[in-house]
């Protein structure tokens, strides 16, 4: 847990050598576990600020939800829910490292115009094929997901002959694709829920220290999925626990960057593993 690595954010070297923290800020209407909460702007900015307070250094703003099964938006849709708010987000927080979970090249691009430091992008490219060159040619940092189909029809795509190999072979290729677009800061996410069952998430989190051969920063996010409240027979309201042992496991074997709701708890599990 102790290696160095930085991100460019718009002309600004930030370097972290301990684990840090991305906290999830949906506004959206039907996300699986805080669909509604935050799609007022007021109660965007309180919730941002409560998670910057917890100690987030990243904050992951989205407008669609990726769940299985969820309405799937254009990009005019997206763009209409995110403009205003991450507007405002960038006036009340200027310093802020602002993500934009997003798919579609044009949501980034708008996105970057009006400030957002980073992409983070479930698809890794496969659902905008523009959307590489749009991160590469504005040189920020890029989250690559491992999914295979949409959220429409991953769970049809769950067969792997071996899903850390399989994993690490779709990264191998990604990583090469993206560089040769121009992206230096390239963070890996194997994408835990999308496309793979439970068994097989639970397998990929014995494995992630597998993606460090590609000598960047692995988020897992992990936080209240179905992983958990199925396994435990719960809702996600109640998977909190569950999370953090997931977090504690998956920083243990080389996690990076923990992509989570609950801010307060991950850094709290990241703070006492770098005592060890």
């Amino acid at each position: 847990m102790n290696k160095t690595y930085s991100f460019n954010v718009q002309g600004r070297l930030h370097q972290f050598s301990n684990p840090i923290v991305m906290g999830i800020l949906n506004i959206t209407p039907d996300s699986f576990y805080d669909g509604g909460q935050y799609e007022s702007t007021n109660k965007m900015i309180s919730h941002a600020e409560k998670m910057l307070k917890e100690g987030a250094t990243i904050i992951d703003l989205g407008a669609q939800s990726s769940r299985p099964s969820a309405t799937f938006l254009d990009a005019e849709t997206e763009l209409k829910r995110l403009l205003p708010n991450l507007i405002a987000l960038r006036k009340v927080f200027p310093e802020l490292i602002i993500s934009i979970d997003t798919f579609h090249s044009k949501v980034a691009q708008h996105c970057i115009n009006e400030g957002a430091d980073m992409i983070n992008d479930i698809s890794a490219g496969n659902m905008d094929t523009k959307m590489m060159e749009v991160v590469g040619s504005n040189k920020i940092p890029y989250v690559m997901m491992h999914m295979k189909g949409t959220p429409q029809t991953m769970i049809e795509h769950s067969h792997y002959d071996n899903i850390s190999e399989d994993v690490s072979f779709y990264f191998s290729t990604k990583v090469e694709e993206a560089k040769a677009k121009g992206i230096n800061n390239i963070i890996i996410d194997p994408g835990f829920g999308f496309a793979k069952n439970i068994q097989q998430n639970f397998e990929l989190l014995n494995h992630i220290d597998q993606l460090s051969i590609f000598n960047s920063p692995i988020l897992v996010g992990i936080s209240r999925k179905s992983m958990i409240y199925k396994t435990l027979k719960i809702e996600p309201k109640d998977a909190l626990n569950g999370t953090t042992v997931l977090n504690t496991i998956a920083l243990l074997k080389g996690a990076n960057i923990l992509r989570v709701h609950d801010v307060k708890e991950a850094i709290e599990t990241i703070t006492l593993l770098t005592m060890l």
